[in-house]
């Protein structure tokens, strides 16, 4: 397939945009952040490129497009993608699945090791010059539940098992009857969550954001959770119903949370996780590594000689389940 017109949603000035240079001679080009920037190509184009174009900009431009076959996301989740004409059309949508998830994995262990050997306390006594003594625990042995049982879920099991963790999955498709993998001793269904959270001293949170998962973590999960749980969000923040978890963690009921995402981002001035002790916050960045985007820009390129080829692409998304 030759001479394929794209459309890339995105600021003309991000630097990944230099990597295009790579796609084949004849690609017709238009890049821009509103639709008046694809009108000379809007007509011919069979793909799209969702970068980093304003929210709502891919629903503005899809409607210009009767011939688009292919339209790629850069980011994993696709909450604020999948838009009924999007999902109606017969076209394919792919995302960034994978890019992100060694890092993802990475920072739920930072995360269980802050609260695991008291890290906040240890900066504090440092920064007020006093020698403090306390106990730590160790990982080794203690339980972790992972929501959600995708690859950034597994990029969590893979470091959690290397460091002698027991390591249990909920996934959609769990149940008795699901078959465990390398890192996971058993996989567990939706309606058996509140049984396996009961469990566990760390329950990550990898869920992508759909109809089914929206506040999947709410206060009988909360109520189920040991005192001294942890819980680490790194999927979306909807996920986790936010007033029960703030009300778990004000009452002490768990012993803390790392969290990435947020019902809200940028988290409001004055909101009352930034007041919380036992609160570790990311700013959405904790998959922000040095070379994160021209990854991600990677992983477009490759799809787009497999797409001109007319070979299967990477990362097709289930538009109707949302992931």
């Amino acid at each position: 397939m030759d001479n394929i017109a794209l459309l890339v949603l995105s600021d003309p000035t991000d630097r990944q945009l230099g990597m295009l240079e790579q796609l084949p001679e004849g690609t017709s080009l238009a890049v821009g952040t509103a639709p008046e920037a694809f009108e000379r190509l809007a007509a011919d184009a069979a793909a799209i490129l969702n970068w980093s174009g304003p929210s709502g900009c891919l629903k503005e431009v899809l409607p210009l497009c009767p011939r688009v076959r292919w339209v790629h996301t850069r980011s994993a989740g696709l909450d604020d993608v999948l838009f009924p004409e999007l999902v109606e059309r017969p076209l394919v949508l792919t995302n960034g699945n994978g890019v992100f998830s060694d890092s993802l994995g990475e920072f739920a262990l930072g995360a269980i090791l802050f609260f695991a050997k008291g890290f906040r306390r240890l900066v504090r006594s440092q920064e007020a010059g006093r020698w403090d003594s306390l106990e730590v625990r160790d990982i080794a042995g203690q339980t972790a539940g992972i929501v959600g049982y995708g690859s950034i879920g597994r990029a969590v099991a893979a470091r959690l098992r290397a460091l002698g963790m027991k390591v249990l999955a909920l996934r959609r498709g769990g149940g008795p009857e699901a078959q465990p993998d390398e890192w996971v001793q058993r996989v567990y269904g939706p309606r058996e969550r509140l049984e396996m959270i009961a469990q566990c001293d760390y329950i990550v949170v990898s869920a992508p954001l759909t109809a089914a998962t929206r506040g999947m973590i709410g206060e009988a999960e909360f109520a189920a959770m040991k005192p001294e749980a942890v819980v680490i969000n790194i999927g979306r923040g909807p996920v986790i119903d936010e007033p029960a978890m703030l009300r778990a963690l004000g009452a002490g009921r768990i012993q803390g949370a790392a969290l990435d995402v947020f019902d809200t981002e940028p988290l409001p001035p004055g909101h009352a996780l930034y007041g919380l002790g036992n609160v570790l916050l990311s700013p959405h960045t904790a998959d922000h590594t040095r070379d994160w985007l021209d990854r991600a820009m990677q992983l477009f390129l490759d799809n787009f000689e497999r797409f001109r080829k007319d070979e299967p692409l990477r990362n097709v998304v289930d538009k109707r389940r949302g992931y």
